[in-house]
């Protein structure tokens, strides 16, 4: 069986704190309403959502020899998705605290084995793949140095690409300039378009200003925009679909559901109208239960909402 869809990228735990979250340093105790250690990473998260979807899904990266990578490959392996192309190597498993709010959150993350991800381990992975996706390009930093070469190899072979850089930490977005004429799909949220387009001289007022200028540089640019949904362009028009209302248990990951709702759908070639309006509904839904996967929707349950 092909595999449809090849996810790229991290692989790691997030413990995940709710309450009073902000840190005040002076050793001051605080106590929180809960501490959740889930599935965590963009990659990890975006390949368990599209197997929820029942998209046949791998996922490839790297994890270490300890408890984290154990659990790690355990949660991915439940939730439906192909681990055989998970490599663990000799380094401690990558993990991220995320103090959670209602609508916001904070991230710290030990990278470790996770940011060791190469070129080779992709195409390796890939030989079985209809579509690509990588996630969080400034975090696997070996495999972003080699990912234009890696793209034009995939286009090659016919295989369809995204990609969903994720926060640059350094705030420089090097290297994805040469990226996005080989990529069919970039999955920018709306601070990430506007960042990215600035990086590359562009002087965007608002989202949809950096996703036009995004698009014109080659990809099918599309936006996660919170609470408001999303927005899509090709570079003519821009297409938006709401999100839809829910009780906010926790926003971590939300994003790449809403990346795994589109996938499903833009690869099975469903309008992109309709792909946009379900990736809105999978981001929100996905905001109902702790960390990336608590909450994450079946396909019946979009079908119901959009």
């Amino acid at each position: 069986m092909m595999t449809r869809i090849l996810v790229a990228g991290d692989a790691n735990l997030d413990l995940v704190l709710r309450g009073d979250v902000v840190p005040r340093f002076g050793q001051a105790e605080q106590l929180l309403e809960a501490a959740d250690l889930v599935l965590g990473s963009s990659a990890g998260i975006c390949a368990a959502g599209l197997a929820r979807l029942g998209v046949d899904t791998a996922l490839v990266a790297r994890v270490g020899p300890d408890v984290f990578g154990d659990r790690t490959r355990e949660l991915l392996a439940e939730a439906g998705v192909d681990v055989s192309a998970l490599r663990t190597v000799d380094e401690p498993t990558g993990v991220s605290v995320i103090l959670s709010a209602p609508e916001d959150r904070a991230i710290l993350t030990l990278t470790g084995a996770l940011a060791g991800i190469t070129a080779d381990e992709v195409l390796a992975a890939s030989s079985d793949a209809a579509h690509v996706h990588f996630a969080s390009s400034f975090l696997v930093p070996e495999l972003t140095a080699e990912l234009p070469a890696v793209l034009a190899s995939l286009r090659a072979r016919g295989v369809t690409t995204s990609l969903d850089t994720n926060w640059d930490p350094a705030g420089r977005w090097a290297g994805i300039a040469e990226c996005l004429p080989l990529v069919d799909v970039l999955l920018p949220n709306a601070a990430e378009a506007i960042a990215l387009a600035g990086a590359l001289g562009e002087d965007p007022s608002d989202a949809e200003s950096a996703a036009l200028a995004l698009a014109a540089r080659g990809p099918l640019v599309v936006v996660k925009d919170g609470a408001a949904g999303g927005l899509a362009t090709g570079g003519a028009t821009v297409l938006r679909a709401p999100g839809l209302e829910c009780d906010v248990v926790d926003t971590t990951g939300a994003g790449d559901s809403f990346d795994a709702g589109f996938l499903a759908a833009w690869t099975e070639g469903i309008p992109l109208q309709t792909a946009l309006r379900r990736a809105a509904v999978a981001g929100s839904l996905s905001t109902r239960g702790s960390g990336g996967t608590g909450g994450q929707a079946t396909r019946a349950e979009i079908d119901e909402h959009a």
